[in-house]
């Protein structure tokens, strides 16, 4: 068993957390967390990267920032208050505005890319996006390089996520969390539930589907079921064109109802869609919000995706010490146990599951955030692709959304 971490702040926050267990699961009932906005955005082309320089940062004499960060996906209490985070205010003396901002990886990139490709600041110090996304900011230059010496809490980063393709060495991206895309479905509605990909054409549920507008989780889930290994390279534009026409057929035969991002939450809880592709952790949190466990979810028989969302610090943030600060708080483990009891993804800091012991002991095993080699082995990471495939296949799955 660890014992409590020395950090007086860090200490207290561990000893509220065992007293209250502020978890999703024991805020059944709660206040609801707030919703990213409902957008969708064409993903600009890649281009050639320029060289821009970082901002100067002025960390030392202005002390706040700003982290942009998706729906769901913070510790919250239920006066809507993010516990560790005011209790890293109360630490450092760095105020944080916390942005739910992102919606999903292409409507906040159409948001910002503009004053990006000028440097200039988009108004977040530190947001969180998707491996695939993270690899596009950094190849444009839009990255600061990150100092480790004042993260040195990187050193408990999950051996499997240290050295990515996009990012070798995690010089410019930090994992924030982990997680799945699969299925889930309305159990009062469906109570037989679902257990791949085909049972959402089902005619009964004609005009009450919704999947994902991240193209590799719903294509990646589709291609799965016809047999592709999405994290291959042999696979290419035949097998892509398969899965986009199994989608366009389904677009267009009103199967599928809306394609969103975070915003697909609002979807089930009104019963708009009875069914979808959803991301793995917030359904704990759509269950939490409606106070019942209404909702299920699973990793289809033949395959779920795996992905990371990365902190990132924005080439015209001029917090860039701050937000090194914040992620090095997050990589404190009972930090990190503390925020996965709640929005229920994989954390990426070593030592969570043995804090996790002191903070909520029924979910020390719980699949959802500590996968084990099984559950690991039935999930595919979808292989990076080539500029000119990310812009192709991308353009075809959007073509597709606009008819829905």
């Amino acid at each position: 068993m660890r014992s409590l971490p020395e950090d007086p702040m860090i200490r207290q926050l561990v000893q509220q957390i065992r007293a209250s267990q502020v978890t999703r699961r024991t805020m059944l009932g709660g206040a609801a967390a707030s919703a990213a906005a409902l957008a969708l955005a064409a993903c600009a082309p890649i281009g050639g990267a320029k060289k821009l320089q970082p901002a100067k940062d002025i960390s030392a004499t202005d002390k706040t920032m700003t982290w942009a960060n998706w729906a769901l996906y913070l510790d919250q209490n239920d006066q809507k208050q993010y516990p560790t985070l005011l209790a890293f205010e109360k630490e450092t003396g760095i105020q944080v505005k916390y942005d739910i901002a992102v919606d999903d990886n292409n409507s906040y990139y159409a948001k910002v890319k503009d004053q990006l490709a000028l440097g200039q600041d988009i108004g977040a110090d530190t947001v969180c996006l998707t491996d695939w996304m993270v690899s596009r900011w950094i190849n444009l230059g839009y990255t600061q390089k990150l100092d480790h010496a004042k993260i040195p809490n990187l050193s408990n980063l999950a051996p499997r996520l240290q050295n990515p393709d996009f990012d070798p060495g995690r010089n410019y991206s930090v994992p924030w969390q982990s997680g799945f895309a699969g299925l889930c479905w309305n159990k009062e509605k469906l109570p037989k539930g679902i257990k791949q990909v085909s049972d959402l054409w089902d005619p009964a549920l004609k005009g009450r589907i919704g999947v994902l507008s991240e193209m590799r989780d719903t294509i990646g889930l589709i291609m799965l079921e016809q047999g592709v290994d999405i994290s291959s390279k042999s696979w290419g534009d035949k097998e892509f064109n398969a899965a986009i026409a199994e989608f366009k057929k389904q677009v267009d035969s009103g199967q599928i109802r809306n394609i969103k991002g975070n915003s697909y939450a609002d979807d089930l809880k009104n019963e708009d869609t009875l069914a979808a592709i959803v991301w793995s952790g917030d359904v704990e949190g759509i269950n939490a919000d409606i106070g019942s466990d209404k909702f299920g979810f699973v990793i289809p028989e033949t395959g779920g995706t795996l992905w990371s969302d990365n902190y990132l610090i924005p080439i015209g943030s001029k917090k860039k010490t701050n937000a090194e600060t914040l992620i090095n708080y997050y990589y404190e483990p009972e930090v990190a146990a503390t925020v996965a009891a709640y929005v229920n993804y994989i954390t990426p800091v070593e030592g969570a599951q043995e804090a996790m012991k002191k903070i909520d002991p029924s979910l020390v095993d719980d699949q959802l955030i500590f996968p084990n080699a099984d559950t690991f082995s039935q999930v595919k990471l979808f292989r990076t692709l080539t500029n000119a495939e990310n812009t192709r296949y991308n353009s075809a799955f959007e073509a597709v959304g606009l008819g829905a």
